[in-house]
């Protein structure tokens, strides 16, 4: 059975740690070999434990849906919805399915307002956020095999060791 956790701050297929010994929740002989976060709102989530089978096959279905619909910040129509919380609503309220132009202007928004803000300065030689990231070290492939960032845009895009969901 899926397990529910209370309000956070991730949002749908987010990787959350899978404890040792965990079972598939939908073939329970089988050992898990991801936790994947499922339906989620401001009062928490579900935590889907799977085993490669339900893991593979979570992800063909992913790749095969159809992520179209209407935004749920500008109302039109769109090819792909994506899951995304305002941030002035704060990191644990409502999920929305929202377009990329949306998230691309509200995250535009966001960084000028901290440029002006003098959150941080792109010119300073101290702002280096490339220099705290090392691929290998931040990957999430355990010695069994199984990554803990399946299926999460960071396994998906940048995954140090080329495996792909």
């Amino acid at each position: 059975m899926a397990e529910v956790i209370g309000p956070c701050s991730t949002l749908p297929g987010a990787a959350h740690d899978l404890p040792e010994g965990t079972k598939c929740d939908q073939h329970p002989d089988q050992l898990a070999v991801a936790r994947v976060q499922g339906e989620t709102d401001s009062f928490g989530a579900e935590l889907i434990d799977m085993c490669q089978e339900c893991l593979d096959e979570d992800r063909k279905g992913e790749a095969e849906a159809d992520h179209s619909g209407t935004c749920d910040w500008c109302k039109s129509h769109a090819p792909r919805l994506r899951p995304q919380r305002d941030y002035e609503e704060g990191m644990s309220g409502r999920v929305y399915e929202v377009c990329d132009a949306c998230i691309k202007r509200v995250n535009d928004e966001a960084e000028r307002d901290l440029e002006a803000r003098g959150y941080y300065d792109y010119d300073d030689p101290e702002y280096d956020d490339e220099e705290d990231y090392d691929p290998i070290e931040d990957c999430g492939m355990m010695a069994d095999g199984h990554c803990t960032l399946a299926g999460t845009e960071f396994c998906d895009w940048d995954c140090p060791r080329g495996r792909r969901p």
